[in-house]
C-alpha cells in the first residue's frame, strides 16, 4: 500500500487552492446578482460568465490541490484529454444550474434542481479528474467517504445558488464566498481521503503528462482568467448605477430641449 501525501508541497497548495475556490465563488455570485438585475441578452451573458467563473474556480481549486498529491513508490501522470473533459463537465453542469436559477419563476424548485445538478456535476468533475491520474498501481475508494463528498458538493452548490438569489451586499458576498471556498475544499479533501493506492512497482514509463507539464500551466491560465474577469466585473457599472446615470442625464437633456 503506497503512502499518500495530500500536501507534498506543504501548506502552499491547500491555501492557494482555497483562494482560487473563493475567487471563483465570489465572481460567480457577483455575476449572478448582475444577471438577476438584467434582461435579455445581458442576463444570458452574465449567467454564462457566472458559470464559467464558478466552474473554472472549482476546477482550478481541484488541480492546484492535486499539485501537492503524491504517492510513495510511484510517479504520477495525468491523461490530458480526460483532464480537459473534467473542466468542460464542470462548466457545463454549473451553467445548467445557474441558468435554472436565473430563468425559472419557481425559485424554490429551481434552487433544488440547480443545486442537485451543479453538486453532482462538481463531484463528477472531481472523480473524472481522479480518473485521469496515471500511476503504477491500483486506486481504490472508500464508498462512505465518496458518498459524503458528493453530499458536501450538493449542499455547497445549493448554498451558492441560494446566496446568489438572496445576498446583495458586498460584505455578505465576501462572507458567502469564504464559506463556499471552504465547502468546495472540504469536498475535495473528503474525496481525496477516500483514496487508497496499492502500488505495483514498475520501471515502465507512465502515459500522460506530469502536473508541472500540463496542470500547472493550465491552472495559471485559468487563474489569470478569473483575476481579469474579476477586474472587468468590478469596473462594469451595475444596473442601479446605470439607472442612476440615466436619471441624471434626463434633466440635462430636457433643459437642452427647452
Amino acid at each position: 500500500m503506497g503512502h499518500l501525501d495530500h500536501a507534498a508541497l506543504g501548506w502552499l497548495t491547500p491555501v492557494l487552492s482555497y483562494v482560487m475556490a473563493c475567487i471563483g465563488a465570489a465572481l460567480g455570485l457577483r455575476c449572478t446578482m448582475r444577471a438577476l438585475g438584467a434582461t435579455g441578452r445581458s442576463r444570458r451573458n452574465w449567467l454564462i460568465t457566472a458559470a464559467s467563473a464558478i466552474g473554472t474556480g472549482i476546477w482550478t481549486m481541484h488541480f492546484v490541490a492535486m499539485l501537492g498529491f503524491s504517492v510513495s513508490g510511484t510517479d504520477i501522470r495525468y491523461d490530458v484529454p480526460l483532464t480537459i473533459v473534467s473542466l468542460l463537465v464542470a462548466m457545463i453542469v454549473v451553467c445548467a444550474g445557474v441558468f435554472a436559477v436565473g430563468y425559472s419563476r419557481d425559485r424554490a424548485r429551481a434552487l433544488f434542481l440547480g443545486g442537485l445538478t451543479t453538486g453532482l456535476g462538481v463531484a463528477s468533475m472531481h472523480y473524472l479528474g481522479m480518473a485521469a491520474v496515471r500511476l503504477h498501481g491500483q486506486v481504490h475508494y472508500d464508498p462512505v467517504l465518496v458518498g459524503l463528498s458528493v453530499l458536501i458538493a450538493v449542499v455547497a452548490a445549493t448554498a451558492a445558488l441560494w446566496a446568489a438569489l438572496n445576498i446583495k451586499s458586498p460584505v455578505a458576498v465576501t462572507i458567502a464566498s469564504l464559506i463556499m471556498g471552504a465547502a468546495v475544499s472540504s469536498m475535495h479533501y473528503t474525496g481525496m481521503f477516500a483514496v487508497s493506492v496499492r502500488v505495483t512497482p514498475s520501471g515502465a514509463a507512465l502515459p500522460g503528462a506530469t502536473a508541472m507539464q500540463f496542470i500547472f500551466p493550465l491552472a495559471v491560465g485559468l487563474g489569470s482568467y478569473l483575476f481579469l474577469t474579476s477586474a472587468f466585473v468590478a469596473l462594469s457599472p451595475s444596473t442601479g448605477e446605470r439607472e442612476a446615470s440615466a436619471s441624471a442625464q434626463r434633466p440635462v437633456e430636457n433643459a437642452v430641449a427647452l
